[in-house]
């Protein structure tokens, strides 16, 4: 039963700790205002490189920011496409670039977007696998171990 929290508790407190630091310092950032929203500066910078194509799409959720490549879109949450914001315009500028990556076919971009749907089954099944393998482990007080 260590061992297991040993391999386990490590990766799982560092993914809380990174995302609180997302989160803290997009609510930081959040104050600082700026003249445009998110939605406006991914749309000069993606006009800017040529990328007139790509489209820009609001979407719900907080920080569920991202490109996707196949549609050829970035789809920014409702704070960072109406955000006038240090924030806003930092979070769609980076998705923009992450369209500047694709339209160059940047092998990094390649491979990580090969990975997403790995990356997404272990986001929700690690959880069930946590608590799964807390369960199978028999507690030391029944001497079943």
């Amino acid at each position: 039963m260590m061992l297991y929290f040993l391999f386990v508790l490590p990766p799982f407190l560092l993914g809380l700790y990174a995302q609180w630091k997302v989160k803290s310092a997009f609510t930081q950032m959040s104050k600082i205002s700026t003249r445009m929203s998110g939605a406006e500066a991914a749309r000069r910078m993606l006009d800017s490189a040529g990328l007139h194509s790509v489209g820009i799409e609001q979407v719900g959720g907080m920080l569920s920011d991202h490109y996707d490549p196949r549609a050829k879109v970035l789809r920014l949450s409702s704070d960072v496409y109406n955000g006038h914001s240090m924030s806003a315009v930092g979070v769609a500028c980076h998705e923009a670039g992450h369209a500047f990556q694709d339209a160059h076919n940047y092998a990094p971009l390649m491979i990580r977007n090969a990975a997403v749907p790995a990356a997404n089954f272990g986001s929700g099944a690690g959880i069930w696998m946590l608590l799964g393998g807390c369960g199978s482990a028999s507690p030391p007080w029944l001497g079943l171990a």
